[in-house]
């Protein structure tokens, strides 16, 4: 199978460091302001969507002038956020990756709506990330590799009311058939041993962070 990634760039906090990630043959959708980003900063878009309601007129002619393609919702008459408008029409290339860049900041209701969408990707069976300046975020309900990306510690945290059989390997604080119940932290800032770990649980689903301060 051909793979095919898909980059969100949606309007939370963003940085000029995040464009190193865009690869060659990746599409690239961008979300409201994340357009506006790309654009201020030499890149076009494949796709813009939102309502734009947070840039000014001028702003929104320049995103119309500079994306290959715009779909706009009604600013108060909708049902998706614009971060959700992008990860539906990401949805409809088919791709096998998303990268989701963009989509934390100081709101944490979309924030955390935003790590719920990574959910929605692995019911279609799509591989999906959430990255930004300090954060690397992943799902897994059976094994994750998980590669030293800079990042200090790496946190577990159940997305269901338990996540059982849990299993580190390559782990400063290993596991072996644990399981791990919402609201209990023994998963929070565990550290790799060397380059690479393995996380493998038997039920559950399961959010991986990588995190630094």
């Amino acid at each position: 199978m051909t793979k095919k990634r898909v980059v969100i760039f949606t309007g939370g906090n963003l940085s000029p460091q995040f464009l190193k990630e865009i690869g060659k043959d990746d599409i690239i959708i961008a979300a409201d302001r994340g357009a506006l980003f790309l654009i201020e900063h030499g890149i076009q878009p494949h796709i813009a969507v939102g309502d734009f309601d947070s840039i000014t007129e001028q702003e929104r002619e320049s995103v119309r002038d500079n994306s290959e393609r715009i779909i706009t919702c009604d600013p108060v008459h909708k049902d998706l956020t614009d971060t959700e408008m992008a990860f539906e029409t990401a949805l409809d290339l088919e791709p096998t990756d998303i990268l989701m860049l963009g989509a934390t900041g100081t709101r944490m209701d979309h924030t955390l709506a935003n790590v719920h969408i990574m959910v929605r990707a692995m019911q279609h069976h799509i591989s999906c990330t959430l990255k930004d300046e300090h954060n690397y975020m992943m799902l897994t309900t059976s094994e994750a590799f998980v590669e030293d990306r800079g990042y200090e510690y790496i946190s577990l945290l159940p997305l269901t009311n338990e996540v059982t059989g849990i299993t580190l390997e390559g782990f400063m604080y290993p596991l072996d058939q644990a399981t791990i119940r919402m609201g209990q932290s023994l998963g929070i800032s565990n550290k790799l041993l060397g380059k690479s770990g393995t996380v493998s649980i038997d039920s559950g689903l399961l959010l991986l962070i990588q995190s630094k301060d």
